[in-house]
């Protein structure tokens, strides 16, 4: 499968250069993960709520990208320029939050999706960074990636890095609610 087949969002980024970037790292993620393309459009979105959740991997981060897109351009409509939404750092940034799952993940002997070694000394913010820098994706895009999850909480995120951060969350923190504590 084709990352443009997996990721038709990818499009939507008009700098040549950065579509290029953003492709290379999920080509780069997919040959070194467990996981395939497909496997992407079958496994829960999340480890958290169990193998018969519905939303899948793929559903969970094109519906981000897609939330994110809407936002930014609203902010860029409503907001008078006071907080310049640059619209192919936020959708690459979107694209690529999560592409460091890829290496997170393994399969365990049942073929379900569990975080393996790597992934619970490096979760994906790290590893995606890492895929991300070494396909020469630029500074504001790795700091999306770093800062989308928890582990940007203790830092300053720029506006596209909080859109993608809130929309991520807002679309997982229901699921979560939904778990017996």
């Amino acid at each position: 499968m084709k990352i443009l087949e997996l990721w038709p969002e990818i499009e939507w980024i008009k700098d040549d250069e950065l579509r290029e970037k953003v492709t290379k790292t999920w080509e780069a993620a997919l040959q070194r993960s467990v996981l395939t393309a497909t496997d992407l459009m079958s496994i829960p979105f999340t480890l958290l709520c169990g193998p018969d959740l519905k939303v899948t991997f793929m559903d969970h981060k094109r519906s981000v990208v897609h939330i994110v897109k809407a936002a930014g351009e609203k902010v860029n409509e409503f907001y008078h320029g006071e907080l310049p939404v640059n619209m192919d750092v936020l959708i690459a940034g979107a694209i690529l939050a999560d592409v460091g799952k890829l290496l997170e993940y393994v399969l365990d002997e049942n073929g379900k999706t569990v975080q393996g070694t790597y992934g619970k000394y490096l979760r994906h913010p790290f590893s995606g960074v890492a895929l991300a820098e070494e396909f020469g994706c630029p500074p504001e895009v790795c700091h999306i990636i770093a800062t989308h999850a928890g582990e940007g909480d203790m830092v300053k995120r720029t506006t596209e890095a909080y859109l993608v951060h809130h929309a991520d969350f807002m679309t997982f923190l229901p699921f979560k609610s939904r778990l017996k504590v």
